[in-house]
């Protein structure tokens, strides 16, 4: 087929094309302000790193009745003057009631201290009839490898998207495409880290999940924005770089906007049931999670693809100083 026929070729052309390319600036703005909320919000809130990564120990009762977490909580510090968490909810095996009280600490909780914090609530909850359902010491070695292993896993997992883009890709520039999808993926960990901070939730095992499901969605969305890419270069022999992204957005924008709010309405109902059934430990997983994937269908569209073609756009300018 020839070229002048290939061009015939029915593109599916939008009847609007949005100019993506345009939004530089928009973007390093909304970059910028997301960082300026991070640091605002660890100025102010803090970073509340849980016991999986920093140490301390986690203690569940069963329980009889209704029991005020604020109450406990002020029991609890009057025998470890220290900040803790206390949780309510329900045991999966037997359905029962149970309380958890987690706190961060260098040493542990000795059996003694358990013992007198145990008479306490006790004392306090006199007809909840408290008992000892578990108890466990995690130790800021073991905290400090588990952060280490998560962060080895998310570079890891970076890595291999770089390579297999880089591959599949390499007719239209593939490994500077793996490296801005990358870019792209830390703005949506970023997003990710400041809900989690704003919202005061603490940094566990949960936003472990939250970076590994925002990395797998975000990626695969800024794949099928490539792959229309490489598609439209076929069709689109003459057009700029600049052109093909607009397009080829323009082109997955509808199927971007459904496919998120199919995935963040579920989100939402998930959170909605939490707040109403008092599952409060799951929120640190539903909140940010839900704006993670507005972040990864903001990142595939803008982000990745308007950053390659800054890059390509700074590397075509090298091409011609040096000729």
């Amino acid at each position: 087929m020839s070229k002048k026929k290939t061009q015939e070729t029915p593109v599916t052309m939008p009847e609007k094309v949005y100019n993506f390319c345009s939004k530089k600036k928009m973007i390093l703005g909304i970059l910028i302000a997301v960082a300026v909320v991070l640091v605002a919000g660890i100025i102010i809130r803090g970073v509340h790193l849980a016991i999986e990564f920093k140490g301390g120990t986690l203690i569940t009762y069963t329980y009889q009745g209704d029991i005020n977490t604020n109450d406990v909580e002020t029991a609890v510090k009057e025998v470890i003057n220290t900040s803790i968490v206390v949780r309510t909810g329900e045991s999966l095996d037997t359905g029962g009631k149970q309380l958890t009280i987690s706190f961060t600490s260098e040493e542990g909780l000795t059996a003694d201290r358990q013992t007198e914090l145990t008479d306490a609530l006790r004392n306090k909850f006199a007809d909840a009839d408290l008992e000892i359902y578990d108890s466990n010491d995690v130790s800021p070695s073991s905290g400090r490898e588990f952060l280490l292993k998560c962060l080895i896993a998310v570079i890891f997992a970076a890595i291999m998207v770089i390579i297999y883009i880089a591959i599949r890709f390499r007719k239209i520039g593939g490994w500077s495409a793996g490296v801005c999808s990358i870019f792209a993926l830390c703005f949506d960990i970023l997003i990710a880290m400041t809900t989690t901070i704003v919202f005061g939730f603490e940094f566990n095992s949960n936003i472990v999940a939250v970076i590994l499901t925002i990395l797998g969605y975000s990626i695969n969305n800024t794949i099928v924005i490539y792959d229309r890419i490489r598609e439209n270069r076929k069709l689109m022999p003459k057009a700029t770089l600049n052109e093909l992204i607009n397009v080829s957005c323009t082109q997955s924008l509808t199927r971007s906007i459904r496919t998120s709010i199919t995935t963040i309405g579920t989100m939402l109902v998930v959170t909605i049931v939490v707040l109403v059934k008092g599952y409060d430990s799951l929120l640190s997983f539903s909140v940010p999670l839900m704006f993670g994937l507005i972040s990864g269908t903001y990142s595939s569209l803008f982000v990745a693809p308007v950053t390659w073609s800054w890059w390509k756009g700074k590397e075509d300018k090298k091409g011609k100083k040096s000729e």
